[in-house]
């Protein structure tokens, strides 16, 4: 058995909705090292741009840069009719873009609400629903659903955060099972606290940074890098026969 081989993902072209920065940029990166063409998107286009730059600088991959507005069904839609019209198959989408607003329940109104439902599980359904058709025809097919450990357990004012990845998990295991009989797997990627622009209000307050460690068993937070080898092992032949699952990267939080 060639093992390396498992984990090259030579001429496919993945999608990464958020792909411009942070995690997803990450992604973008380890995708492009292991052979993949790979399509960026952000709510602005500058900034997808820049970064398929950088990606085609750096890996020498294909990299395309999209504007999209993901939580509209219409532009889930465009971004994967852009994609076809750039590439003629999609076989990797990683459904990675997402926001945190943070408040008491009291404090928590129904715009904030709206916004972070959208942004994470509306958009991942909307844009699991536009590539189903290819994927399906192409009986082949890798759908990663980006959630968080905070889809299996809670932390204070996280409401719309905390529910919208629980139902990030639980989408991605109704997938699992539409798409199966189409050689389709649908796994989820949750998270935990890992150094990244978006926890930087955590990280930079001394006593929340310190109630986060305190709960890591590994006593720190992750690096952004060591989300590479989770995302590869879902994109890749390695993870063949894992469909519905939701592998969890936390350094131990969830296992206290």
């Amino acid at each position: 058995m060639n093992v390396q081989r498992l984990f090259q993902i030579d001429g496919q072209v993945a999608v990464i909705t958020g792909g411009a920065g942070g995690l997803g940029f990450i992604m973008a990166q380890t995708l492009a090292g292991a052979g993949a063409a790979v399509a960026l998107t952000s709510r602005t286009l500058a900034r997808a741009e820049e970064a398929a730059v950088g990606l085609r600088n750096e890996t020498g991959a294909e990299a395309f840069a999209l504007e999209a507005d993901i939580a509209s069904a219409s532009g889930a839609a465009a971004m994967v009719d852009a994609v076809m019209e750039r590439f003629g198959r999609i076989d990797i989408l990683i459904n990675n873009a997402g926001m945190n607003i943070r408040k008491p329940i009291e404090e928590y109104d129904e715009a904030s609400w709206d916004l972070v439902m959208n942004a994470n599980l509306k958009s991942p359904y909307l844009c699991a629903r536009a590539v189903t058709p290819i994927m399906k025809e192409q009986k082949h097919g890798r759908i990663i659903n980006i959630a968080s450990m905070l889809g299996s357990v809670g932390l204070p004012e996280r409401s719309a955060y905390c529910a919208s990845k629980g139902g990030v998990i639980q989408l991605t295991k109704v997938l699992a099972l539409e798409l199966a009989p189409w050689n389709v797997t649908v796994n989820a990627l949750c998270p935990g606290p890992i150094a990244t622009e978006l926890n930087t209000v955590v990280m930079t307050n001394p006593e929340a940074n310190r109630f986060f460690v305190d709960q890591i068993a590994l006593g720190r937070w992750g690096r952004p890098e060591e989300i590479a080898g989770p995302i590869l092992y879902l994109a890749s032949e390695a993870s063949s026969f894992m469909t519905g699952a939701a592998l969890t990267v936390d350094g131990g939080w969830t296992a206290k």
